[in-house]
């Protein structure tokens, strides 16, 4: 039997349940997910499937990122609701290349993991499946594992296997409507030109599942857990010298500004640090960041490109400021402008939660 794939919460309590119930069937999973975006998060959730099924024995094939064409398939069905119309569209697609699939592999049926998600519609499932097996003459086989407790169920396998654990669906119409409803930024979405890592980001979270799989590899115990932590994203920096001269400029993590906007002067200089004489803003030239953080920059520009961690910008504020709770906005230039300034930033702080990985093998 072949078995779509969408992500390893629900796979992995999916196919323990039909390697169970049908011990004598040979499934093979099919991780054919289109609809996922970032590619980040695309990336992230294979990852964790290729463990899962690797943990379980199951044989795992990929199909095509085809996102374009899924973004074609779904146009004008962007404002849908979940269990709406493009859920049945998305479906439709998934299951078309799955039946196909099967038939490739000489496979008389299939059925989806989908099957599992309380997000889900079961009778838009079964609905579609049916349609593909008139058309395709692949069985679609419909499994009710969520019955009897079993959501509860999958809760402690995903918690118990330490899986990474989404919070939404893939889709970006249906992050994008969750977001507003929940009144949060919409912060998987953001990925810097630079490639800079950021806080409880998808590379953030990318990253720390490939360390966990390299420790299991190694056999080294290690638990994820779960943290509050002050979140920040920046959108947009920009310092006007006299009335049009725009000078490069980066603000450091956790730099903000209230009102977004703020015009004066460098009051002062001291130790390579220009005060200026509005909303406790500080200057502090490259030559004296690249001491700090020992770096080699050449230039602002370079370093606007090719930021360091966030972690390093948060030493070098530290040693600035000597707080855990200073959002002054520090900003790096080649050199201490000492003509009128406008400066405009635009920043958020919010409250937010992360993963973190602890390695019980580590020193402390």
């Amino acid at each position: 039997m072949l078995v779509h794939i969408c992500c390893s919460v629900d796979s992995h309590f999916f196919l323990q349940k039909l390697q169970h119930d049908y011990p004598q069937e040979k499934l093979t999973g099919f991780f054919y997910d289109p609809n996922i975006h970032p590619y980040s998060e695309y990336q992230l959730r294979l990852l964790d499937v290729k463990r899962s099924c690797k943990m379980l024995g199951i044989e795992l094939l990929e199909g095509e990122y085809d996102f374009e064409n899924w973004v074609e398939a779904v146009r004008g069905l962007e404002r849908e609701p979940e269990k709406g119309k493009r859920c049945e569209v998305c479906f439709d697609k998934r299951f078309e290349v799955s039946a196909k699939k099967a038939l490739e592999l000489g496979e008389k049926s299939f059925t989806t993991t989908l099957l599992v998600s309380p997000l889900k519609s079961q009778e838009q499932l079964n609905r579609s499946g049916e349609e593909f097996f008139k058309k395709h003459g692949v069985e679609f086989i419909s499994f009710d594992y969520r019955a009897d407790g079993g959501t509860q169920d999958q809760s402690r396998v995903t918690k118990e296997e330490q899986l990474y654990r989404q919070d939404y669906c893939g889709c970006i119409y249906g992050l994008t409507m969750q977001r507003e409803q929940q009144e949060r930024l919409m912060d998987e979405m953001f990925s810097p030109l630079s490639n800079q890592i950021l806080p409880a980001s998808i590379e953030e979270r990318l990253e720390l599942y490939i360390r966990r799989n390299e420790l299991e590899d190694k056999n080294i115990p290690y638990k994820i857990i779960r943290e509050k932590f002050l979140n920040y994203r920046q959108f947009s920096l920009k310092i006007i010298s006299g009335k049009t001269e725009v000078i490069d400029a980066h603000a450091l993590f956790y730099s903000t500004l209230p009102r977004k906007k703020a015009q004066g002067r460098v009051e002062f200089l001291h130790n390579n640090v220009g005060y200026f004489n509005r909303e406790e803003i500080l200057f502090v030239t490259l030559e004296h960041f690249n001491s700090e953080c020992d770096l080699n920059y050449k230039n602002t520009k370079e370093l606007i490109f090719n930021p360091p961690s966030f972690k390093k910008e948060l030493k070098f504020r530290d040693l600035l400021r000597d707080s855990n709770y200073n959002l002054s906005p520090i900003i790096i230039v080649d050199e201490i402008p000492q003509t009128k300034l406008t400066i405009e930033l635009d920043a958020k702080t919010y409250e937010d939660t992360r993963e973190k990985l602890i390695d019980f093998l580590q020193n402390p």
